[in-house]
């Protein structure tokens, strides 16, 4: 990998390999902990994170590049080697999440935008001596009745270009994540609607990227699969995947180098076979790949529970997931992979 935007870029989305998400904030790792009643320490927030980056197999053959919060990029495994060592030892790129969160947008019942460009210049700095060499930023894009409105689209995509291009100024290659939110509040939420909302979102999106003069070649887009709503009527994998690559075709500048799809709520199998056929059907000029979190990590977190006895489960588990998904970003995955043994 070259120290050149577009050279980490690439190596982000190279061949077979895709994105861990391990960038949860204290309160929502407090979730994930709740569900397997451990206490949410940093201490327990520590020994998880070190359980997923010491799985030698997983982190060397099918993860490009970890998405870290600030605690964790600044942590170190009980042997003392930092998790950027760690990161850099297993080929793995090190990656910071830099914005404060969705807040409510003013004047806009029921839209968010998300908060984070103050202080942004000073803080990627420190990031990049910490080890960070990529930096994500998401945007929550609602659908309901009347929403998306485009001054919301229009807030966030502008935040995200003003986002990238500081990323870029200080070396460190922008995720841009806009995120079309899959769990619509009614049946409208069709897959008809999500494509809609996608690339007027998109399109908005790189009509900012190019007037804030962002390097299209020193990005990745992590972006929503086109999906019906968790309430809307369901469709064949094959339709999500031949309507998702329409989107990107329509929107996507060649320049772009990778595209790094969210799991965006669906189970793991989902998110898994979706981008397989993905790649399987072909004929894009992106790299397809991942950057899942929890589709990546749920089963790894139930097989852990806290346990340092059950790391060697847990450490298994993960790999078996990140196995599959990178078979996915290489077109070879089957349903009958997933019977193989964790």
């Amino acid at each position: 990998m070259t120290e050149t935007l577009a050279g980490i870029a690439k190596a982000m989305v190279q061949d077979g390999q895709g994105i861990l998400a391990a960038d949860e904030s204290t309160g929502t790792i407090k979730k994930r902990f709740d569900q397997i009643g451990v206490e949410n320490t940093e201490e327990n927030r520590r020994a998880y994170r070190e359980m997923l980056f010491t799985a030698d197999e997983a982190m060397k053959n099918y993860v490009s590049g970890v998405i870290l919060y600030d605690e964790t990029l600044r942590q170190s495994a009980k042997s003392g080697r930092t998790f950027v060592e760690i990161m850099k030892a297993s080929g793995s790129v090190p990656g910071i999440k830099v914005d404060m969160g969705a807040k409510p947008l003013a004047g806009f019942p029921g839209e968010k935008v998300t908060e984070g460009l103050d202080g942004l210049r000073e803080r990627l700095k420190e990031y990049y001596e910490l080890g960070a060499r990529f930096a994500k930023w998401r945007a929550v894009i609602d659908i309901a009745e009347g929403l998306p409105t485009r001054g919301a689209l229009a807030a966030n995509a502008h935040a995200l270009a003003r986002y990238a291009t500081l990323c870029q100024e200080a070396g460190i290659v922008p995720i841009v994540e806009p995120e079309v939110i899959m769990d619509g509040p009614n049946s409208g939420h069709t897959i008809e609607r999500c494509y809609e909302v996608t690339e007027l979102a998109l399109n908005m999106v790189f009509d900012e990227l190019f007037a804030q003069r962002v390097d299209l070649t020193g990005m990745v887009l992590k972006p929503n699969m086109v999906v019906p709503g968790q309430k809307g009527p369901q469709v064949q994998a094959e339709t999500v995947a031949e309507m998702t690559i329409a989107c990107l075709k329509a929107t996507v500048p060649p320049a772009v180098p990778g595209i790094a799809f969210l799991s965006g709520g669906q189970s793991d199998e989902a998110a898994t076979e979706h981008l397989a056929i993905m790649n399987k059907i072909g004929g894009f000029p992106w790299k397809m790949t991942f950057s899942y979190g929890r589709a990546l990590q749920q089963a790894a977190l139930k097989a852990w529970g806290g346990r340092e006895e059950n790391v060697p489960a847990a450490q298994a588990a993960f790999t078996h997931r990140a196995r599959m998904n990178g078979r996915a970003a290489t077109g070879t995955w089957s349903p009958e992979d997933e019977r193989e043994a964790a």
